[in-house]
């Protein structure tokens, strides 16, 4: 008995559907390129800023900045870099200005290549500097009027900060002299050291959810 030619067609588009499905899904980082990145209330100070592609099966999808970290064993984090377009409208339109900006962070799913945005409250992408250890991110965020630098402790997956605590103030429209360096982690127990420039070190041990300042015993060890 003969089939149906519209059974045969369905049967070859499931196999078909079936074979791309099995794809397997491949992350690839392209050559790093200098770029420059402008800085200053005016941005006319030129910084230099590699970037590289991140892409899926030969096509790119984002463009990133700096060394990814592996928070298990099938994801990672990575920094983003995008361009911005610097058009005036009065400009030529044919004459598109395009300006490179580190931005924030992404996670990648390595089985399946899916791409996810972090965000990282207050986290500024000039002066934050992100220190990751496990699935744990410790930066120094700047408020909206940059007027206050606080240590966050963020964990993927959690809406709220672990740690939110103010560093150091300043007037309106200055930068807080605690700026800070970037935090250090160590393990056993989990714990994570801020620097402020110019102040002392505090440090904060992470327990499961929970963070608590801790003893700063680096003279000692």
């Amino acid at each position: 008995m003969k089939r149906p030619p519209f059974v045969i067609l369905i049967v070859l588009l499931s196999i078909v559907a079936l074979c791309a499905a099995a794809k397997p899904k491949v992350i690839t980082f392209g050559r790093w390129t200098p770029v420059k990145w402008y800085v200053g209330s005016d941005e006319t100070t030129p910084v230099e800023l590699k970037v590289r592609a991140l892409a899926v099966n030969g096509d790119t999808k984002e463009f990133t900045t700096g060394e990814p970290h592996d928070v298990t064993d099938r994801a990672f984090v990575v920094r983003r870099a995008y361009r911005l377009n610097d058009t005036l409208p009065e400009d030529e339109k044919l004459s598109a200005k395009w300006k490179w900006q580190p931005g924030g962070w992404l996670m990648i799913d390595r089985s399946t290549a899916h791409i996810s945005k972090l965000t990282l409250p207050e986290y500024d992408p000039f002066y934050s500097t992100a220190s990751w250890y496990r699935d744990l991110a410790a930066y120094c965020g700047v408020s909206d009027g940059g007027d206050k630098v606080f240590a966050v402790v963020v964990q993927v997956g959690r809406k709220k900060p672990l740690l939110h605590k103010l560093l150091g103030a300043a007037k309106a429209g200055e930068l807080p002299e605690s700026e800070c360096t970037i935090p250090l982690w160590q393990r056993q127990p989990v714990r994570v050291t801020f620097q402020p420039i110019g102040g002392e070190k505090i440090s904060f041990s992470v327990r499961g959810h929970a963070v608590e300042i801790a003893p700063d015993n680096s003279e000692d060890e």
